[in-house]
Formats: structure tokens, sequence, C-alpha cells
């Protein structure tokens, strides 16, 4: 013998009538918190401001020593503020005139870019051949490997002792010129200008070899093998696979590495104090922007830190202008 269940008869028109935008059931969904189309059920507890508060930290770092400190160096860039402090007078556009017409800003400007230019390329390219050199599986690769690293391991000022003991008047290299009898006096690697400034590019180049290697190793593991053996089995010889395989398929990692050296390049100051001394080379003919603006804005005595905040902001404008160029290089690539 079978039982019947009664089940309910479903009213027509019911779930339109429960869920209509008038009904108590209605107004009471709007008011009750619920996931959102999609979400999960932890959506149900999730508060506007919890992503806020994860990334609080990080916000609050970039605004202490960020944000904070530009936009100070933009208001002091209007004063004749002094590097110890005190008090301030509003100046206007004074120490930007006074800028355009200082020699020694200019002098400064020429070294950065001249540096900037120089160092760029070089290091665009010289890591790419090197990561090219090192990426085979050799027996004993791993020790090259760790002995280009290396440098970047050194702290830049004991980078620069060594340097100095080697481009010395009766350092290593000018010695053993000598003792060859290549030279007959020594090379003035340390008070000549324009050889300080080429040695200070040297340094830059040694230290950051082994760093951009790294980049270049991880962006050729993405170049497809098969180009490599098709193009050789129609005869393509090594340089000619570099040139139209490898640099293709590595050039968003060139055009990273070129931000991050033309960035590094501008704001170089380490190099030229270790090699030029506290002068920036003889006459302060070495001196970068950087250099410039401890000089003449964080001397406490003669300093003005109005001025120094000016050529500061001329040296974001020119940052920001070699990064905004990178990436419209970078974009016109993609197209």
């Amino acid at each position: 013998m079978t039982t019947d269940t009664a089940r309910p008869v479903p009213v027509p028109g019911a779930e339109r009538t429960a869920t209509a935008p008038g009904t108590a059931a209605a107004r009471l969904r709007r008011l009750l918190p619920g996931p959102a189309p999609g979400a999960n059920g932890a959506a149900m507890y999730r508060r506007w401001w919890l992503p806020w508060l994860w990334t609080a930290p990080a916000i609050g770092c970039a605004v202490v020593f960020g944000v904070f400190p530009f936009l100070n160096t933009l208001l002091l860039s209007f004063t004749d503020a002094k590097p110890l402090g005190g008090a301030a007078g509003f100046v206007g556009l004074d120490n930007y005139t006074r800028m355009l017409g200082d020699s020694d800003f200019w002098l400064a400007t020429r070294n950065s870019v001249l540096y900037a230019l120089i160092v760029v390329p070089l290091m665009v390219l010289l890591p790419l051949l090197l990561a090219v050199l090192v990426e085979k599986n050799l027996p004993g690769i791993g020790f090259f490997r760790s002995a280009f690293y290396t440098p970047v391991l050194a702290s830049s000022v004991v980078v620069g002792l060594s340097w100095q003991w080697l481009l010395a008047d009766d350092g290593l290299v000018n010695t053993w010129l000598q003792k060859a009898h290549l030279i007959r006096s020594a090379i003035p690697f340390l008070s000549d200008s324009w050889l300080i400034l080429l040695c200070a590019m040297g340094l830059t180049l040694w230290k950051g070899l082994g760093w951009y290697m790294v980049f270049y190793l991880a962006a050729l593991g993405n170049v497809p093998r098969e180009l490599h053996e098709a193009a050789a089995m129609d005869g393509a010889g090594p340089a000619r696979r570099f040139w139209h395989i490898t640099v293709p398929g590595v050039r968003q990692a060139m055009m990273l590495v070129g931000t991050l050296t033309g960035i590094g390049s501008l704001r170089v100051f380490t190099e030229i104090y270790m090699l030029g001394s506290s002068t920036g080379g003889p006459g302060g003919a070495d001196r970068t922007l950087p250099f410039y603006i401890r000089d003449v804005g964080l001397d406490p005595l003669t300093g003005n830190a109005g001025y120094g905040s000016a050529v500061s902001v001329a040296l974001f404008v020119l940052t920001l202008g070699l990064t905004l160029l990178a990436q419209r290089l970078t974009k016109e690539d993609e197209a």
C-alpha cells in the first residue's frame, strides 16, 4: 500500500510576487548584506575596507618615503631654505631662474646625460652577450656564473676603493704597464677629468653586468629552441641567429634594462665620489647632478636647500622624460 505525500502545488506568479521590488521580502533582502553575483560565500562577510587594510603598510611607506619627500622638495624649491633649518622665505621662481643661468648646473647635466648615453647602450648589450655565453649547460659553467655575479654582492664603496688601488699612479695597472714597457709615465686615471669620468663608467658597467645578466638569463629561457634549430638548418650562423632570433625574443627585457640603467646613470654619485674624491674631479669637472645637489644644497655653511631642491626637481623631470621615452618605445615595439 502506497501513501502519497502531500506536495505543495506551485502557484503561478508566486516567485515574481515574492521578489517584486515592492514586497517586504525584497526590501529585507536589500537591507541584509549578501554576496555579489558570482562571488563565493566568504564575500558575504567581507567589508569594503578590508583590502585597504592589507595594503595600508605599503601605502603608508610610499607616502612617508615617496610622496611626502617629493612634495616637500617641490615646496622648498620656491624658498631660500637653509640646510640646517630656520626661517625660509618664499622666492618664487628665482631658484629656477638662477639654475638656468648656472654654468656649473649645465656642466653637471652634461656629465649625467653623457654618462647615460654611454653606459645605457653598453649595459643593454654586454650583459646579453654574457648571458648567451653562460646560458649553455657546460661543465663548470656554474663557477663562471657565480664569478660574473660576485661584483653585484660587493658594496659600491668597497668596489670604489679597489678601483682606486688599481688605477692610482703607483697602482697595479700603471705598474704592470710600465714593467711591460708599454708606457713610460703613469696614466692619470684619477687626476684627468675625462679619464675619471670614463673610469667611473667602467666601474658602473663592471658592477652591473652580473645583475642584468640574470635578467637576460630569465628572458632567454622563454625563447623557443625550435627557432634556433630551424634557423641553423637553413644555414644561419650564430651572429645571424643572435640578431634575428635572440634579440627580438628578449626585446622586452632589453627595454627594462635600458630604463633601469638610464635612471641609475642619471643618479650616479658613488663612482664619481670614490674615483674623483669629494670635489668631483679636478675643479669639480666630473660632478653629476646628484653630486651637484649635494654641493649646493647640503653644505652646512654655504648651502641653499631651496636651490638644491630646484636642481632636484630638474633631475626628476629629466628622469621622468627618459622613463616616458622608454615606455613609448616599448609600446611602438609591441605595435
